[in-house]
């Protein structure tokens, strides 16, 4: 057989999708699993979202768009921008791609060479060290302690930036903790950058709507308007407005950028779905009230998912801030073994257990580097979130 390209042994499959991979195979055979991987929320896109995809294709919107976006998305993406953010965008400083994941590819892929490198603070999304490492780069991991919040201290990022670093990425809220930098915390870490300008700063706001307990959300660029020139503020419809399936991101950004990123985006997909952008449209433009309730369905289940593990014998769980994860913290755990006999010397293997003895999925810190955690999505229905907590509660109980 021919082989493949030396650039993907060192990425894989995203651990999030093994392990629900893991959770549909024991569901067939009839196990009754309760998954709490998957970051996507359990409800349905805005009726009027439907209905604006719906009559774009009604009136014949289904030939090949533009491959940077459509002029109608694009210009509810500028009132987005600036009703949220205060920022201004030029329509070609807007691209429009298949999900938020297409748009920080596009990114990578435009300006990162073999050699260079990114930094990124941990925990964080599997996909952004993959990314780095599929175009011959070297991801830069700088820790986020859980005693800061797990939020990235400023002379730590300093102290990571070499002349060959390309990006620094930043995610708020994060995923996988919730964790969210306030503006003052966003201030410091700019100060930061102005010290270093041949570095671009990535800033993925795709949780930005779900935060929670009067927080006040702020993006980079808005904090730190004179480092705009060299920020990427990403964000798209898949989180807010519950339109995962939809695949609609978008990024706003310098000029010249957004154009690299366009060639990029040009010979991977072009340009993506005509109804899913006239859907996208609709959600940045039209009623903001399923966003309300789900910022209250999410902060209830933030409630009781922390209240509920840190009564689990062996495990503390921080409150975030925002986001719909909770990354409890299992070093209580380690060391023991399962009623089903399995000794827990890992993270991982604390995963395993609880899926294979109480039939919970969830996913193994070490994915998102660092341990010993385990990242619970709280999007799920809320008498399945509670089944699940109180499986997790009952193999704590029998650890011995």
């Amino acid at each position: 057989m021919p082989g493949f390209a030396k650039r993907l042994s060192g990425v894989e499959l995203a651990a999030s999708v093994q392990m629900t991979i893991k959770a549909r195979e024991l569901k067939a055979a009839g196990k009754p699993v309760i998954t709490l991987t998957t970051g996507e929320p359990n409800f349905d896109s805005p009726p009027h979202a439907v209905e604006a995809a719906h009559q774009a294709a009604l009136h014949g919107d289904t030939k090949y768009p533009p491959q940077d976006g459509t002029r109608a998305l694009k210009q509810a993406i500028q009132r987005k921008f600036r009703r949220d953010s205060n920022l201004d965008y030029a329509l070609d400083e807007i691209i429009v791609s298949n999900g938020g994941k297409q748009c920080l590819f596009n990114a990578i892929m435009a300006t990162v060479d073999p050699g260079d490198e990114v930094v990124i603070p941990v925990p964080s999304w599997i996909a952004y060290a993959q990314m780095v490492q599929l175009c011959e780069a070297t991801p830069v991991l700088v820790t986020c302690p859980q005693n800061n919040g797990f939020k990235p201290r400023p002379e730590d990022l300093d102290a990571a930036i070499t002349p060959r670093t390309k990006w620094l990425i930043l995610n708020n809220p994060n995923n996988p903790t919730g964790a969210c930098c306030s503006a003052e915390e966003i201030a410091a870490i700019a100060a930061v950058m102005r010290r270093h300008p041949h570095v671009w700063i990535m800033s993925d706001d795709m949780y930005e709507h779900l935060v929670f307990d009067g927080f006040r959300f702020h993006t980079f660029a808005e904090v730190a308007p004179d480092l705009k020139d060299r920020t990427l503020t990403l964000t798209g419809v898949s989180k807010t407005y519950a339109m995962t399936g939809w695949r609609v991101g978008y990024a706003g950004g310098p000029k010249p950028l957004i154009k690299a990123m366009t060639v990029v985006q040009g010979q991977a997909t072009a340009g993506i779905s005509t109804v899913g952008q006239a859907a996208a449209a609709a959600a940045l433009d039209g009623p903001q009230d399923g966003v309300e309730e789900q910022i209250v369905a999410y902060k209830r289940r933030r409630d009781v998912a922390v209240d509920m593990l840190n009564a689990a014998r062996g495990i503390s769980c921080h409150k975030p801030e925002g986001a719909f994860y909770v990354f409890p913290n299992v070093a209580g755990c380690l060391g023991k073994t399962s009623t089903g006999g399995r000794v827990l010397h890992t993270d991982e293997d604390v995963c395993l257990a609880l899926l294979e003895e109480q039939y919970v999925a969830t996913v193994h810190g070490a994915a998102y580097h660092m341990s010993p955690f385990l990242r619970i999505s709280t999007a799920t229905a809320d008498d399945e979130l509670v089944e699940g907590l109180k499986r997790i509660q009952t193999f704590c109980e029998g650890l011995r």
